[in-house]
């Protein structure tokens, strides 16, 4: 799958200095990169672009390599997906900074599915990968994507734990989709792409650097209804997408390990600072009014169908002639986004309501 005018975005997206947040404030002026180009002499008015649309050599350089870029593309059966395609994940348009492009190897349409993430410790104790892997198998088991950065310790778990059951799991990189970072998770991330995603805004052979994993983590927690720290130091980089997980609206959860142990004393701040104390996986359905699926419990076996709650039954009636957008099914419910998302993925997560490309809902009849 490769976006309309791909070749566009992608020289926007090689051209030295232009960067995210300024082709974001192109795109409110043009909205689609061909048009972009096609203004080019306009865009160079705004501040800070003279000197970079001005560059006819620069111009012509980032084609030249957009072109090689598609190449590539097409030669690894690689998805590219623009910010403003009916296949870029909604959770992500949520986010101001959201990634201008998204590299993607394996299930585009997974992308549009609630997640789970699932973050900590590379230097994790046995405690932590035991708990990483169990929660992330339940929450799979229960219809939920499990995404994670692929990195040692609890993300690996993290992936490793959803594929355990069958599930579906995403990993957002800190470089190119084609480069495997660990070299010792390759065979990981191939299983990732056979039976989830692999994901990534950095173009193909972008090397692991330090400074691009603190980037790529606002995409976990972006893609993410809930970011779920298993264990964490107290500088850990889970507590950076812990922060940004709260500045895009997202819940924050923790779960605690021993006072003793230095691995935990990150996750425990986030709980003095707020964050929700988890023990079971259905507490993390609780803390996000989410609904655990019927038919299952935290034992896998059988509980009796949850009845619906005020709010939810409004968002089916607001359902129950036509498909509608969440900004209308919002308006009809008198209920804010932050309020309706958790209430949709609820009724979702049970069977009751069915998400559509372009952020429509449609009420899923027995």
């Amino acid at each position: 799958m490769i976006c309309e005018d791909a070749e566009s975005w992608l020289t926007l997206q090689f051209l030295p200095g232009l960067g995210p947040g300024r082709i974001a404030r192109l795109l409110a002026h043009w909205g689609r990169a061909e048009e972009i180009l096609e203004h080019r002499a306009e865009a160079a008015r705004l501040p800070g672009l003279a000197r970079i649309l001005d560059d006819d050599s620069a111009l012509n350089a980032a084609r030249d390599q957009a072109r090689r870029e598609l190449e590539r593309i097409a030669r690894q059966d690689i998805s590219l997906i623009s910010c403003v395609s009916g296949h870029y994940p909604w959770a992500l348009r949520e986010i101001a900074d959201r990634p201008v492009l998204l590299y993607v190897q394996g299930e585009v349409a997974l992308l549009a599915q609630p997640m789970l993430a699932i973050i900590g410790a590379r230097s994790a104790s046995g405690y932590g990968l035991r708990t990483a892997r169990r929660f992330a198998a339940a929450a799979a088991e229960r219809g939920l994507a499990v995404v994670s950065g692929a990195a040692y310790g609890i993300d690996a778990a993290a992936h490793q734990g959803a594929l355990q059951v069958g599930g579906k799991t995403v990993a957002v990189l800190g470089c190119g989709v084609d480069v495997a970072y660990p070299a010792a998770h390759r065979g990981l991330l191939r299983d990732i792409a056979q039976s989830g995603a692999v994901v990534s805004e950095f173009p193909l052979g972008t090397r692991p650097e330090a400074f691009r994993f603190p980037i790529r983590n606002r995409i976990i927690s972006g893609l993410s209804r809930a970011v779920l720290v298993v264990e964490a130091g107290e500088k850990s980089g889970s507590l950076i997408t812990a922060r940004l997980a709260l500045d895009q609206g997202r819940e924050v959860l923790a779960i605690p390990g021993s006072i003793d142990s230095l691995k935990s004393s990150g996750a425990h701040w986030l709980i003095q600072q707020g964050a929700t104390l988890i023990q079971r996986v259905e507490d993390v359905f609780e803390a996000m009014a989410w609904s655990v699926p019927a038919g299952t419990n935290d034992k896998g076996g059988p509980s009796p169908e949850v009845p619906l709650a005020p709010e939810e039954r409004q968002v089916l009636q607001a359902l129950d002639a036509y498909p509608a957008d969440i900004d209308r099914i919002a308006q009809q419910c008198g209920l804010a986004l932050t309020a309706l998302q958790p209430l949709l993925l609820a009724l979702e997560l049970r069977g009751l309501v069915r998400r559509l490309p372009g952020q429509l809902y449609e009420r899923v009849r027995p």
